[in-house]
């Protein structure tokens, strides 16, 4: 957004945020594109238009990958729509399509910024293991079916935690910046029989940082790496000594933190029920 329209959006009354899931299957990721292509931003401030009676422009605390989902994403916005904050997400979710909602609307400060304002987030990957895939999970869950290590890939998680350069994780193509990053938890446990959950709570992440480490992570389940050589390949800072990346299937941003705002750690019964209830709208479309 260019310096002059931030100044006349920040002019508005109002600065609301959001927070959201969505299953984002369906869609080019989180970050507004040009149509036809469908990005969630597109379909958020379309709908949001709607209610607050101005244009909308979302500033987003993560631009999620095509086919990446979201429980915890954060947006803000300004308007002079008055609509009562606790009105907000039943009338937007009135609009939504069933793979998008609003799942709590506050009124923010004058300089919160969804993303600029964010202390930390946390990250949820997937792996579907067992002799056969589970079809429910094809679009929640990268399917690997040999059986996997977990202790060893824990104890390779276990290395990412602290602050470290994490270039070998990084992807071409991302914004400049710093490839340094504080890792505060990093643990990988089973769902149930046949689901391992990864979750990763940092500073911030580098562009596709958290599938390099889980396409790497999931060769030391298998056996093709050691720990030692996931210990390597991070002190290396070189992005061609990882694995492949991880598909986006499996990810979901599930948590963003604010200063004096209380860590909402998800479960995953509310997680099934919006993967459930996702399915639904993609299978209607």
């Amino acid at each position: 957004m260019k310096k002059e329209h931030k100044e006349m959006m920040k002019a508005r009354r109002r600065n609301i945020a959001l927070r959201l899931a969505y299953d984002g299957t369906a869609y080019a990721g989180f970050q507004r594109q040009t149509p036809p292509i469908v990005a969630v931003q597109n379909v958020l401030e379309e709908k949001l238009q709607t209610i607050f009676g101005d244009t909308i422009e979302l500033a987003a605390a993560g631009r999620t990958d095509a086919g990446v989902h979201a429980y915890g994403q954060v947006v803000n916005f300004f308007t002079d729509g008055t609509i009562p904050v606790e009105r907000i997400a039943r009338a937007a979710n009135s609009l939504l399509p069933e793979d998008i909602v609003i799942k709590e609307a506050w009124e923010a400060g004058r300089d919160f910024s969804a993303r600029h304002s964010a202390t930390s987030k946390t990250y949820l990957y997937r792996i579907q293991t067992g002799e056969t895939p589970d079809p429910m999970m094809a679009r929640y869950a990268w399917y690997i079916r040999r059986p996997l290590d977990v202790a060893a890939m824990q104890s390779a998680l276990d290395l990412i935690v602290g602050t470290h350069d994490f270039s070998a994780f990084r992807a071409a193509g991302g914004a400049p910046m710093s490839p340094v990053r504080t890792m505060y938890e990093a643990e990988i446990h089973p769902a149930d029989d046949r689901l391992l959950e990864c979750r990763i709570h940092g500073s911030g992440f580098l562009y596709h940082m958290v599938r390099n480490v889980i396409g790497t992570l999931a060769n030391v389940g298998l056996g093709v790496l050691t720990v030692d050589d996931f210990a390597r390949i991070l002190a290396s800072r070189d992005r061609k000594n990882a694995s492949a990346t991880a598909p986006a299937r499996g990810l979901y941003l599930l948590d963003v933190r604010y200063d004096g705002q209380p860590h909402v750690q998800q479960k995953s019964s509310t997680c099934d029920k919006i993967e459930a209830s996702s399915k639904q709208a993609v299978d209607k479309k």
